[in-house]
């Protein structure tokens, strides 16, 4: 099981009408939430299992600006602005610290390839900047090595996403907005070509606007309905140490592992560019879409050949609103996380910060995460369906952007000015688009 996530009231009667629906209850629904009943909107979002039950409870935690794709750095600075006030918003500690984070590097062409990303990042004043070993030394004391340098962001942070989510619905609860969970959407209906309501398994929901943040199941939802949306799922394994005292407060990711403060004063610990990808059917229906960023980051994954082809197979890939969905029968997607990559990066951890040896492994667990071609979210209209929105395809950077991608997914659903230019998030750039749907 993932790690343990603290109980959240939910509704029990789905409402026959409201403004918006938004599907899923990780950290993009949940943040839209927030963002539009803040606003005075209507909505209610259904979750088919539990809240933030998949990789927005999964993830590790870091809340950044540095080293993000250059599309995402006005979200990522935007978001952060939010989880600065996001215990007061909510009324409760989502575990937020500014407490920096830092990149280290083991080569020149490493530190060359983050003063290149700094050259265009610092466009918005990013306070990210290529620091030398001496400084490497004193933020992170006790390596067993010297280091070339790091990228390193004084203010960028962590907060724990067990809590955050669970917060952040309950606030959004209190402001009148309908959480209703163990209800899966099964689709939407469309009035003259228009979205004019969800169907879910306990009824339909008349409404105008609807938002899938469906993470990893995203492009199954959107297939149905004859929109091809490119999406993959990776396997990441992480785990958490029991409480250590001495190693440092900052986020800290190596070239073979990751790890970060935990608010109960363990630590997150990841081996960082190890993800695992399985072959499924997609993987060859989706084979031009990746192929280039296949080879671009093939160092980054490890193929599985065997684990999830017969499961993901058999997966119905259409189905009637009037019958049962995929969604129904898995409510919540729990990989098991793989032994030998939680040992390797306990491993690498410990050979690079000897400290980490007396760290006891408390948890550890798997997540599945949501990939787009490019690795960068789609976080806007789909056109060729006047009020269907879709955010999906993190690609592991989800936690740390939600709010702000929750924000800007309101600011476009109710046609305000968006904080940050949608354009690199839109749907269309990604080829997907519109086919002829058959059941």
């Amino acid at each position: 099981m993932g790690p343990e996530l603290i109980a959240v009231e939910a509704d029990e009667v789905l409402p026959p009408r409201t403004d918006v629906v938004i599907i899923g209850g990780g950290i993009a629904g949940v943040s839209t939430l927030l963002a539009l009943t803040e606003r005075g909107v209507a909505a209610v979002l259904v979750e088919k299992g539990r809240l933030a039950g998949e990789q927005s409870s999964r993830n590790w935690g870091f809340c950044r600006t540095q080293g993000r794709d250059i599309a995402e750095v006005p979200l990522a600075i935007e978001s952060l602005r939010q989880w600065d006030n996001m215990a007061g918003r909510v009324g409760g500690e989502v575990g937020f610290t500014r407490a920096g984070a830092l990149y280290l590097c083991e080569t020149p062409r490493e530190i060359a390839a983050y003063e290149a990303w700094l050259e265009t990042a610092r466009q918005w004043q990013v306070r990210s900047q290529v620091i030398g070993p001496d400084e490497v030394d004193r933020l992170v004391p006790g390596s067993s090595r010297r280091w070339a340098g790091a990228l390193y962001t004084d203010n960028d942070g962590r907060a724990e996403p067990q809590l955050a989510v669970p917060l952040m619905a309950q606030a959004a609860r209190r402001l009148g907005g309908v959480v209703v969970t163990g209800c899966a959407a099964r689709g939407f209906e469309t009035t003259a070509g228009r979205i004019s309501g969800v169907v879910t398994e306990r009824g339909t929901i008349a409404c105008g606007s609807v938002v899938l943040a469906g993470g990893a199941w995203s492009r199954l939802f959107c297939g149905n309905m004859g929109i091809d949306f490119p999406q993959l799922k990776v396997l990441g394994s992480v785990m958490r140490t029991e409480p250590l005292s001495g190693p440092p407060e900052l986020a800290v990711a190596g070239p073979d592992f990751a790890f970060r403060k935990r608010r109960d004063g363990g630590y997150t610990v990841a081996r960082r560019n190890k993800y695992e990808a399985f072959v499924v059917p997609d993987s060859f229906r989706l084979l031009p879409e990746f192929f280039g960023a296949a080879i671009r980051t093939r160092h980054e994954y490890r193929l599985r050949l065997f684990g999830r082809f017969r499961e993901e197979a058999r997966i119905p890939r259409r189905w009637a609103m009037d019958e049962a969905s995929p969604f129904e029968a898995t409510r919540m997607l729990d990989p098991e996380p793989n032994p030998a990559i939680v040992e390797e990066s306990r491993r690498n951890l410990v050979r690079a910060f000897p400290a980490f040896a007396q760290a006891r492994i408390a948890q550890a667990w798997g997540g599945l995460i949501d990939s787009t071609p490019d690795a960068v979210p789609v976080i806007g209209p789909v056109q060729a369906v006047p009020g269907f929105f879709l955010m999906s395809g993190f690609s592991g950077h989800g936690f740390g952007i939600g709010p702000g991608a929750g924000r800007l997914m309101a600011e476009l659903v109710t046609g305000a000015a968006p904080v940050v230019d949608p354009a690199p998030f839109r749907f269309e750039r990604l080829g997907g688009g519109v086919v002829a749907r058959s059941t």
